[in-house]
């Protein structure tokens, strides 16, 4: 056993949110160990940019556009990859919409609606569209981008955290019923990581209250979008080959305090 059981070579990984803060690093992680990468996307423009980046380092990219809340984008989406790539062995659901904190008495339906839509349902579209041609392949991995508030709550947070806390079950499930063909699901739950979403969250805060934020880490710190996509590449690949229904918490020791 060496380090190469951490490369994707051969494999064609597609990624939603592909064009995010975190979607980004991980569509640049995987294609510098040897992987195809579909960066989809809601906005294509940004998907081809991440392509042409990932290409112009001497990576295998492209662009794809989706929009993960609609059936039919998604298997428009997976019929792109299968034709220009082949069919994915590696499917990452990273994508997700920013939410507004709020309790229940505060997020009408609506907003509800959007976020489940996009961060539940997406997924459950997303992986259904993917499955077929990954277990055509002989199988693959599937990783749901999913958070430590789906572990440990806050006040506020009562869509979001419903969603990710959602996505730990899907993966469950969807691992007991698709082992026997090869597919391994997991889960993977990041603590506050420094994107386009913690400032929209926390951008106002001041430099006091931001220290007093990274306090509740262990560590000290949010994450950086690298730190997290390389735990996305440990399930993805061949080095959690027994790993299967299961959570990886990467929350900087925010859950142990």
């Amino acid at each position: 056993m060496d380090e190469r059981i951490f490369r994707l070579d051969g494999r064609v990984a597609a990624v939603t949110g592909g064009a995010g803060g975190l979607g980004s690093a991980i569509c640049q992680l995987f294609a510098n160990v040897g992987a195809q990468v579909a960066c989809i996307d809601i906005d294509l423009s940004a998907a081809e940019e991440q392509a042409e980046t990932i290409r112009k380092n001497g990576g295998k990219a492209i662009g794809v556009q989706c929009d993960v809340a609609s059936e039919a984008s998604t298997v428009t989406a997976a019929a792109t990859i299968a034709d220009r790539l082949g069919h994915a062995t590696v499917l990452v659901n990273c994508a997700a919409v920013l939410d507004r904190s709020g309790t229940i008495l505060d997020i009408d339906l609506a907003e509800w609606d959007k976020v489940l839509r996009t961060d539940v349902t997406g997924a459950y579209l997303m992986s259904r569209a993917i499955l077929p041609g990954m277990i055509e392949a002989g199988g693959g991995s599937i990783v749901h981008i999913a958070s430590m508030h789906a572990h440990v709550t806050k006040a506020g947070r009562v869509s979001y955290a419903t969603a990710k806390g959602a996505l730990l079950m899907l993966a469950k499930t969807m691992a007991a019923d698709h082992a026997a063909q090869g597919v391994r699901v997991n889960t993977l739950s990041p603590g506050a990581i420094r994107t386009r979403r913690t400032e929209f969250r926390y951008g106002s805060m001041t430099q006091e209250m931001r220290r007093e934020h990274a306090a509740r880490y262990l560590l000290n710190r949010s994450a950086m979008p690298d730190e997290i996509a390389s735990a996305t590449l440990f399930l993805a690949s061949q080095a959690s080959s027994y790993m299967t229904a299961a959570d990886l918490l990467v929350d900087g020791g925010y859950s142990a305090i």
